[in-house]
């Protein structure tokens, strides 16, 4: 796996307001800054880390999994709340697999952020 993924930025604030809104749903909180930068993950280390500078050409694709469909959902309203603009909102994939729940969200800087939960079940169905 990894450890971390890093993305530069334009704005390291606005950024970090971002993401620190839409990955909350997911249990991600800020937990460690550095040069302006902002590392995101859980107590047991940094799965983010953004940093101001030229952001990447072209645009990235993160996806994030998401321990319940609620918390998919949670992290797309969030995201858009904090000024993401969405790429597809809370459903079942099927062209993915049959389980695969899924929002998608770009940030500030035009990348594609996604939540995931690949658990069967669930009272949502495809939208």
């Amino acid at each position: 796996m990894y450890d971390p993924i890093s993305l530069k930025v334009k704005d390291g604030a606005r950024s970090r307001k971002f993401y620190q809104r839409a990955l909350a749903p997911l249990g991600y909180k800020v937990i460690d800054e550095s040069g302006g930068g902002a590392g995101f993950g859980a107590a047991d280390g940094a799965a983010l880390w953004i940093a101001p500078g030229r952001p990447h050409e072209p645009t990235i694709h993160v996806a994030f999994a998401a321990a319940d469909r609620a918390s998919v959902d949670a992290f797309h309203k969030a995201a858009l709340d904090a000024g993401g603009r969405d790429n597809g909102g809370p459903g079942i994939r099927e062209n993915y697999g049959p389980s695969y729940y899924a929002a998608f969200v770009f940030d500030p800087d035009g990348n594609n952020i996604e939540a995931v939960c690949q658990k069967a079940g669930g009272s949502k169905r495809g939208r």
